[in-house]
Formats: C-alpha cells, sequence, structure tokens
C-alpha cells in the first residue's frame, strides 16, 4: 500500500509522547501512530506494541533519546524495530530512511515566508514520501504548500480540535497528526 493510499484510508494520526499517550492510541481506532518519544534502550518494545495492535509506526527520530543526528540511526532502526516510517526534519535521514525501505516523512516547520520559499529546496534533497507541516492550525498556508509541491500534506502540530482538522484537510493536507485524544475520535 502506499502513505498516500494509506493516508486517505486513515487520515487521523495519534501522536504520542509517552506511554500514557500510546495506551490511548493502541485503544483508538487511530490506525496510524507517530512515536515522538522513546531511547534506543525501549523503542523497538515500543513498536513491538504498535504493531501487535496491527497499526502503522511512524519514529519521529530527531526525538528518539541516545541517538545522533547521524544516518547509522536509521539503519539501528531497520535491525531493531520492525517501524513503517521515519519522521525528521533533516533531510539527510529522510534520504537514509528511504534508501533502508521505510516511508519517510519530512517535517517542516513553517515560521515566515523565507521557511516556505524553502520549502521545494528541502524536498528535492529529501525526496520524501509526503511533508508534514507545521503548525497545522493554518489553512491558507496549507493551501500554498498543496499547491506548491506535488506530494502528501500531513498537518500537524496545533490541531487541537475538529474545526482545526476539518480546516486542514479542506485546505489540502490529506491527514492531520495531533496529540490531542478528542481529534483522534473524529470521523472523515
Amino acid at each position: 500500500m502506499s502513505i498516500l493510499q494509506l493516508l486517505n484510508q486513515h487520515p487521523v494520526i495519534a501522536a504520542v509522547k509517552d506511554t500514557e499517550s500510546l495506551n490511548a492510541a493502541l485503544e483508538s481506532d487511530c490506525k496510524i501512530i507517530s512515536v515522538l518519544y522513546g531511547n534506543i534502550c525501549n523503542i523497538g518494545a515500543i513498536v513491538q506494541r504498535i504493531k501487535k495492535a496491527e497499526k502503522y509506526a511512524f519514529i519521529h527520530v530527531d526525538l528518539l533519546d541516545g541517538t545522533s543526528n547521524k544516518e547509522i540511526v536509521i539503519n539501528f532502526l531497520k535491525i531493531v524495530t520492525t517501524a513503517d516510517g521515519i519522521i525528521s526534519t533533516k533531510a539527510s535521514m529522510i534520504k537514509a530512511a528511504k534508501a533502508q525501505g521505510f516511508f519517510g516523512i519530512h517535517r517542516m516547520f513553517l515560521l515566515d515566508s523565507i521557511s516556505f520559499h524553502n520549502i521545494d529546496k528541502q524536498v528535492a534533497q529529501s525526496n520524501p514520501d509526503c511533508v508534514e507541516i507545521l503548525p497545522g492550525c493554518m489553512p491558507k498556508v496549507l493551501g500554498w504548500v498543496s499547491e506548491k509541491i506535488n506530494l502528501p500534506i500531513i498537518a500537524g502540530g496545533l490541531v487541537c480540535d475538529h474545526e482545526d482538522a476539518v480546516g486542514a484537510l479542506n485546505a489540502g493536507a490529506v491527514a492531520v497528526s495531533t496529540t490531542n485524544t478528542g481529534v483522534w475520535q473524529l470521523k472523515f
């Protein structure tokens, strides 16, 4: 299944930042879980729990304790986990992830017009399967991004309620990623 098909079928991604939120995500209807915590000692067990629940696991490698910003961490994750994808703000990590057979999600913070105008350069360097735009509660900007790049867009960060989620999806995002468990319950 392509990442676009996966996101179209499951447009709400449960982003988890601790064991408590992981437990809630495992009990939710969300089929995709973004892991925003963990370390080299427990990431294998975290992913194993997600896979046992028949869900998709995406690891935010930049937030994984005990690793460096070097591509070798991707090899490590391939050996010790059965994760489906890697999330990173670094183009080199996305390239390494894709080379190892992971889906690659390039996370980008849009803070100003400079960061917006650099999106194509970032995408060209990383060649991701999709991009995650933060903050995701900016429908107007998400619309600009969807016109600028030809990749699936995930809206993440500050997607706080149903209105934010619907606004992001209507603006061109194919999915939303949020730590807000109330949004996890939404049906689209």
